[in-house]
């Protein structure tokens, strides 16, 4: 069912505002829309979308070149890298890839670590060749990904077997694999531990890195599918998808903040320059951009199940730039 257009525009927050855009360069939003193969761009100045990209068949997740040059978009059932422009949304071709659902660079940029979730595979690429480098099968459709600071460790979920595991990277070796609870899927590196939405249940998992074990399991909503952390450290969200929510946590203590009412399947968002959080709604077919000062939302029709989002403002910043840690 559609939100309302009626909705209140987000307002500007005080107090996170980043330096202005390039003023040659329009704020733009990249949608991708896993069952219509297309992305969106949508202005971010006027909510208006002002191009849709086709791609090959499946778009869902995103990672930015070492280079910044690129932007990878994950085609899962298209088999391949599509490749955008991070700054216009131009499509510059695809690279030949096998079933990439999810993917992160290691942050020492080395390596690009592919999860393909169709094949039950997580593969490992040379960075700067995407050459194959190694192989792991952990399970059942591995989802999410995140990694050790040190880039020696990363950590994916597999959502048909339950469980979390580790990879060592210098190695090429399995550290553990645990069972965590059901459907996991999102996972972020934070505070020398591992979180991971359990999206069968309603709630997140806290891991130690070291073993896998659960230390404590912390209730956001039903359908817990994917965690972001701030660009000021100062919040975690977590995306309810099922649920229709998302929550805001605290960063030292997890503790549970405030919920945030939003239906349609809220998935992935990005934080723009003013605070407001852009937030693909999965079975809504939209787009929301929420002030989560007040919570109040609009809404923008995109394509069928839009997925991963990107926003090119985030290219003010500087250092590594992934999906999670915005």
């Amino acid at each position: 069912m559609k939100l309302s257009r009626r909705s209140a525009l987000a307002l500007p927050l005080i107090g996170l505002s980043r330096p202005a855009f390039a003023s040659n360069v329009r704020p733009l939003a990249m949608v991708m829309n896993s069952a219509s193969a297309s992305i969106s761009l949508i202005d971010m100045d006027t909510h208006q979308v002002i191009s849709t990209v086709p791609t090959l068949r499946e778009p869902s997740h995103w990672a930015l070149s070492p280079d910044r040059s690129k932007l990878y978009v994950a085609d899962a059932s298209g088999n391949s890298l599509f490749i955008l422009d991070p700054i216009t949304g131009a499509a510059l071709g695809h690279k030949v890839t096998a079933d990439p659902y999810q993917l992160g660079y290691t942050p020492d940029q080395k390596y690009l670590v592919v999860n393909a979730l169709r094949l039950n595979f997580v593969d490992i690429y040379e960075a700067s060749t995407l050459n194959l480098v190694k192989r792991f099968a952990p399970g059942s459709m591995p989802s999410h990904l995140s990694f050790s600071p040190d880039s020696k460790w990363s950590f994916n979920s597999c959502q048909g077997g339950n469980i979390l595991a580790s990879f060592d990277l210098d190695s090429m070796t399995t550290r553990w694999i645990v069972k965590v609870g059901p459907t996991p899927a999102g996972v972020l590196w934070h505070n020398n531990k591992i979180l991971v939405c359990i999206m069968g249940s309603d709630h997140i998992a806290e891991v130690d890195p070291l073993n896998g074990t659960v230390l404590r399991r912390i209730k956001t909503g039903v359908g817990a599918h994917n965690l972001f952390l701030s660009p000021d450290k100062a919040t975690i969200y977590v995306s309810n998808r099922l649920g229709g929510s998302v929550t805001a946590i605290d960063p030292t203590t997890l503790a549970v903040r405030r919920n945030y009412v939003l239906p349609g399947g809220p998935d992935d968002l990005g934080i723009a320059p003013d605070g407001n959080l852009w937030i693909s709604l999965r079975f809504a077919e939209q787009v929301a951009v929420m002030n989560p000062e007040t919570g109040k939302y609009s809404a923008i029709d995109v394509g069928r199940s839009p997925h991963g989002i990107f926003l090119n403002t985030q290219m003010q910043k500087s250092g590594e730039l992934t999906a999670e840690v915005l």
